[in-house]
């Protein structure tokens, strides 16, 4: 059957299922993040504190980091259906995570830094002062971090898009799959920032009340360290995850390409060529190469994909046995 070249255009919107619920968390977190900041760094100027001023700038890092991720959600948004991007923008919220991880590492090594300094250099500490501000502010993270959580249930929607050739040039696409919880690394970045900051707070605490129990003045810059090293940790995760996706790498989850041969491979029909890499948020395009000595129209097999989930944007190219 032929189709119009009206029938065969379809859009390359593949954001997240959640995306403007996420970008709405993010946007919320930073005004709660820059209001703190704004009123630690008052207060400390008001009440001469240095404490809770250079505790106000640090939040700033935080709320510069998910500001990143809240602009890479708008931006995905608005032109999520732009041309120029030939499989869409949803793979701008990865970018948005790698570069905040980046960020993250960085504001370890400072913290890592920071605490060695103090240890050849000990400086006198306010405890009750201290503690007060490490309370404030892991009480602002734990609200942020609550706010930023991702729902782990499955999400119905999104659009999946397909553009295939056959050994003649015949083209088609399937409709829409639905789509389960998928991991938004956008989201994740902004999360583990508010995680890092409340990690600090939380060993801040308890080396505080111990240096002000027993005058353990070094296990403060100690537990910047181990921090320090904790966050850097977390960082170099989130960087090799999001690395391999913007690298179009193979997924982790090797089933999905398993699914496709098992759905389309019989004794005649063979995959010559796949390649699988993620567009989005629980989206995932596939190039299908077959070579069968019986070809069939490209619809014919996207109809055995069609019940894949994630599976958002097929190409399948049909060879002719003995012509490849």
């Amino acid at each position: 059957m032929a189709h119009s070249i009206e029938e065969l255009k379809h859009e390359h919107v593949f954001l997240g299922a959640d995306h403007e619920r996420n970008e709405r968390k993010v946007w919320l977190v930073i005004a709660l993040t820059a209001a703190m900041m704004v009123a630690e760094i008052v207060a400390g100027s008001v009440f001469g504190s240095m404490a809770l001023t250079a505790d106000g700038w640090h939040m700033s890092t935080h709320a510069g980091a998910m500001l990143i991720a809240a602009l890479a959600y708008l931006y995905a948004r608005r032109q999520a259906r732009n041309p120029r991007y030939t499989f869409g923008t949803g793979k701008l919220g990865d970018l948005a995570g790698f570069a905040s991880a980046i960020v993250l590492a960085l504001i370890a090594l400072l913290i890592a830094w920071e605490s060695f300094v103090r240890l050849a250099n000990p400086v006198a500490i306010d405890f009750d002062q201290a503690i007060f501000v490490a309370v404030a502010g892991l009480a602002v993270n734990l609200l942020s971090a609550w706010l930023l959580r991702e729902d782990h249930h499955p999400h119905h929607g999104g659009h999946a898009h397909d553009g295939g050739h056959h050994h003649g040039g015949h083209h088609g696409h399937h409709g829409a799959h639905a789509h389960g919880a998928a991991k938004d690394h956008n989201l994740r970045a902004a999360y583990l920032h508010v995680l890092a900051d409340a990690l600090t707070s939380v060993l801040a605490i308890v080396a505080l009340a111990l240096g002000r129990s027993y005058g353990w003045s070094w296990l403060d810059p100690v537990m910047g360290v181990v921090g320090g090293l904790v966050i850097a940790r977390w960082s170099w995760g989130l960087i090799r995850v999001t690395a391999t996706i913007l690298l179009d790498a193979q997924p982790d989850d090797a089933e999905l390409a398993g699914k496709i041969r098992r759905s389309v491979e019989t004794e005649e029909d063979r995959i010559s060529d796949l390649h699988v890499w993620q567009v989005g948020p629980g989206h995932h395009a596939a190039i299908v190469a077959l070579v069968t000595p019986n070809p069939r129209a490209p619809s014919f097999y996207k109809d055995k994909l069609r019940s894949i989930r994630d599976l958002s944007h097929v190409t399948v190219e049909v060879t002719p046995a003995g012509t490849a």
